[in-house]
């Protein structure tokens, strides 16, 4: 598939303009500067690492896909020799012998329950949010009794959960939570795509959809569930429990390099790009990343270019709508579709995010074709985003930054392939042009 070099130019006044760009971090840090600053650490991810672990017999038994894994929701570590050399020839002819890398896409378009990465951070919080509850009143004391709480429908369908989501953080919380027996309300988006909200009737879970933004949603859905003392709102802009979600990821990653013999070290380092939309995801694997791999690992997110909230933070000095900078942030990307940032993320990564990759919509569906003509994989537009930060580090621009830090040999890369396993066949064919 012949496509369009993605150029990105590190000049500031494309943000404005919506055009693509690679924004640089100059108050990136050191981790051993930035890590301390920050109010949590190791402990709390190792915390709810070992949440999920006392959840496995549970999510074995109510999710039989997670037989295998043994209640372990985790996605396979691909490599993609043969999109590595798409992307490779598709940039400019004089880097291609530069080039010494390898790439592989975490596949968490293919996690089991949810088909997204949300499964993690979304499903953390629901778990955690049930394991208080089960202590409380005395349902839990001692590891054997977590698998019974499969049992205990009738329990919680006394208790609310709700949510405000453009999609996938909606379908995980809705169908771990209905699974459980939580009365669900998923706040959804004008951005959020009708299968999604339909798969969610399917499963017994309330919709309520709005005309306007996310933002708009998160808030109706924070004053319902305020208004009521059964429910828990699962607040996707401020939840650290979503966040240490996220970054437990990392500690399976590194054991997924290990039994690949990768090392990651200054001699090797590692390159991950993350689609961001609010920030949840790709703020809590940075945060995991930079703990387990130091400054050896350099994390990029990727925003679609009318809806670059996060950078519009960087940029700003804090957390506003992309309207105030004149952007509408409309995308087809649903996943991204988000106005404005998370103050939590935000204040995480001002000295750990190493840079972002704004894009074009026009890119994701070509992208989307070439992974799946190349190596026979399927994600869904966001995720496909990832591939474009790849792509915009073989560019010119992404090519100083890797001298600059002397990191442009012997790399590994990995492509966060955050949502697509749930996508309806008529959709995927379309995306697919099948």
């Amino acid at each position: 598939m012949t496509m369009q070099q993605y150029l990105p130019t590190t000049d500031i006044e494309a943000l404005y303009k919506a055009k693509e760009m690679l924004f640089l971090n100059a108050d990136a840090a050191p981790c051993s500067v930035a890590l301390p600053t920050l109010p949590f650490g190791m402990p709390e991810i190792l915390d709810a690492a070992e949440r999920l672990k006392r959840f496995d017999p549970f999510i074995k038994r109510v999710f039989p896909e997670t037989n295998e894994s043994g209640g372990i929701i985790e996605s396979p570590l691909i490599e993609t020799p043969r999109l590595l050399d798409a992307l490779v020839q598709n940039s400019q002819a004089q880097l291609s012998q530069n080039i010494h890398a390898r790439l592989f896409v975490k596949m968490d378009a293919d996690l089991p329950i949810a088909g997204s990465v949300k499964a993690r951070g979304g499903i953390y919080e629901v778990l955690k949010h049930t394991e208080s509850l089960a202590l409380r009143h005395g349902l839990i004391k001692d590891l054997s009794d977590y698998e019974k709480l499969g049992d205990k429908s009738e329990f919680f369908s006394k208790y609310a959960i709700h949510v405000g989501s453009t999609g996938n953080l909606g379908l995980s919380i809705g169908i771990m939570s209905s699974m459980i027996g939580y009365r669900v309300t998923v706040h959804m988006s004008c951005d959020a795509k009708q299968w999604k909200k339909d798969l969610l009737r399917k499963k017994g879970v309330t919709v309520i959809e709005y005309a306007s933004d996310y933002q708009a949603a998160v808030r109706r859905g924070r004053e319902m569930a305020s208004a009521d003392e059964t429910s828990h709102f699962i607040d996707d802009e401020n939840s650290l429990d979503l966040f240490m979600g996220y970054a437990v990821a990392t500690l399976r990653l590194k054991n997924q390099l290990d039994v690949l013999n990768i090392s990651v070290d200054a001699a090797h380092p590692l390159f991950v790009y993350l689609p961001c939309g609010v920030g949840g995801a790709p703020g809590g694997i940075t945060f995991g990343l930079k703990q387990v791999f130091g400054d050896n690992v350099h994390c990029f997110f990727i925003e679609p270019v009318n809806a670059p909230c996060m950078l519009t933070a960087f940029v700003k000095g804090e957390c506003v709508p992309v309207s105030e900078i004149g952007l509408s942030g409309v995308t087809e990307a649903d996943g991204l579709a988000v106005s404005c940032a998370s103050n939590l993320v935000y204040s995480a990564m001002k000295q750990l995010m190493d840079g972002e990759f704004t894009v074009q919509d026009s890119r994701l569906i070509p992208r989307i074709r070439l992974l799946h003509e190349t190596e026979g994989l399927f994600i869904e537009p966001s995720a496909a985003s990832a591939i474009c930060g790849f792509e915009g580090m073989l560019s010119p621009a992404g090519q100083q930054y890797m001298r600059k830090a002397g990191v442009e040999r012997d790399s590994t890369h990995i492509l966060w392939a955050t949502g697509g396993r749930l996508v309806p066949e008529d959709e995927r064919r379309l995306l697919l042009g099948v």
